[in-house]
């Protein structure tokens, strides 16, 4: 830590009983961990080396030990003492690395970019709540929009070897089963390349995907569809046609892709042009719901056309995005960088992935899992109907889902965007009550965001998280 702290300005000296004492770390993206930890521990790092792009903050590792927050960290002293919170004060233009660590009884807190610390009475849930809503003011953001709906997604039944004729099914089945389904959105896996999102696999989608959205729309349902905007694959047409549209130096996870990942240089004239025409041309083949994933490949620091700064890059990004969608079109961000994104889209997912599997990979909470998700979810609940929708991630309850009632009391508990992702057909009668009473419009606040998902569907916790607590 002292390299890194030599480069920070020491911001606050704040005595504490670290027995007693808690702080609150926020993440830079909608994949890292989030949550309250006792004042003397070390948040989460990146187990494998490669997660540290993907997950956490890329350009700027955290400490061996202590805390490290994207523009916002929080202290209570005390159960009873009130909050205070250090924040960026424009995260439109900078998002400050915020570290602290317990040295000698006291929190010493550093910063390497402006700061400013306010106080707010607790419980800790309310202050960052008071927090929120102050932010939302300073940066005169509207309200979010309520009339998101409920959806199914094809992710976390069907992969990348998602097909036309899953989703068709898919489509059937809600009828069949007479549930509340008011999107149908294709994820990934239709597309030839990461950044050729207007031409698709053929082998597995034989009509043009504007004929696939019109089948969905004919149902009186909204089409939606997935795309990664800032990325480009090093396979991808893309990439071969227009080496000089990427970010010099900016390498993106591969993730499941197997390829070189770059980024779009969204502040190339051409560049720019080809992106809103992208959204522009799935707009008119009739998908007005899109989740943009990745999304921290824009703010990714390189060489770019334009001088200008990373998070200048991306909210130009997202600017040329919503051009090409229209101000109607629901866009809901993933994988985003969080503060620098407020107000920016309709709904966020504030987590990462669920999995069908309990515990994540290598016991590292950024990475999909029931448990990394539901951690950072209720510790960002806090945020939901203030800065956008919060989107928990997908109702999965189908048989194979390990403690799937733990997951759907939480996302009872949330009372965020509602979007199933199983297979329908596979749901049997539990998963499908779930699932039917899972699937409505998102609550105007979290509908009990201090309840434990244990008293919602029976499920439990056993006592986790361990290492550090939720805001709930």
């Amino acid at each position: 830590m002292a390299d890194q702290n030599r480069r920070a300005n020491v911001i606050a000296e704040v005595p504490v009983d670290a027995r007693i004492a808690v702080v609150y770390e926020h993440g830079w993206q909608s994949w890292s961990p989030a949550g309250v930890y006792r004042a003397d521990a070390t948040s989460p790092r990146p187990a494998r080396e490669l997660w540290q792009s993907m997950a956490y903050r890329p350009e700027t590792p955290a400490p061996a030990t202590g805390f490290q927050g994207e523009g916002l960290l929080a202290l209570q002293p005390t159960p009873d003492a009130p909050v205070t919170i250090w924040s960026s004060p424009d995260p439109f233009d900078a998002v400050a690395s915020i570290r602290a660590e317990v040295v000698d009884g006291r929190l010493v807190v550093r910063t390497d970019g402006p700061m400013v610390e306010t106080t707010q009475a607790g419980p800790l849930p309310d202050a960052l709540a008071t927090h929120a809503d102050a932010v939302a003011r300073n940066l005169d953001v509207a309200a979010p929009r309520t009339d998101l709906g409920t959806g199914w997604c094809s992710w976390y039944g069907y992969w990348q070897d998602v097909t036309e004729a899953d989703v068709l099914d898919n489509l059937a089945a809600a009828d069949v089963l007479d549930l509340r389904i008011d999107t149908v959105q294709l994820d990934d896996g239709y597309q030839t390349g990461i950044g050729d999102w207007l031409t698709r696999r053929s082998d597995r989608f034989p009509s043009p995907l504007g004929d696939l959205a019109t089948r969905i729309t004919d149902t009186g349902r909204s089409a939606g569809i997935w795309t990664a905007p800032f990325l480009v694959g090093a396979d991808s047409d893309l990439a071969a046609r227009h080496p000089e549209w990427l970010v010099g130096d900016a390498v993106a996870s591969p993730n499941h892709w197997g390829q070189r990942i770059g980024v779009l240089d969204v502040t190339h004239p051409e560049a720019a042009e080809h992106l809103v025409e992208v959204f522009r041309t799935l707009r008119a083949w009739g998908f007005s719901y899109h989740k943009i994933d990745f999304l921290y490949g824009g703010a990714m620091p390189g060489r770019r056309h334009a001088d200008v700064t990373p998070l200048q890059a991306y909210a130009e990004g997202l600017r040329l995005v919503r051009e090409g969608i229209g101000d109607d079109a629901l866009l809901l961000g993933c994988g985003a960088p969080l503060l620098p994104s407020i107000g920016k889209v309709d709904a966020m997912r504030i987590s990462p992935d669920i999995d069908p599997t309990w515990d994540p990979p290598d016991g590292d909470s950024s990475q999909p899992s029931q448990l990394g998700a539901l951690r950072a979810g209720r510790a960002r609940a806090w945020q939901h109907g203030r800065w956008w929708v919060n989107d928990p991630d997908c109702i999965l309850v189908r048989p194979e889902v390990e403690r799937r009632e733990v997951w759907a009391g939480y996302l009872a508990a949330h009372g965020g965007l509602a979007v199933s992702s199983d297979p329908l057909h596979q749901l049997d009668e539990a998963g499908l009550t779930w699932t039917r009473q899972l699937l409505v419009d998102p609550a105007e606040r979290p509908a009990d965001w201090r309840a434990d998902p244990d008293d919602a569907f029976g499920g439990s916790l056993d006592g986790e998280p361990t290492g550090g607590q939720d805001t709930a």
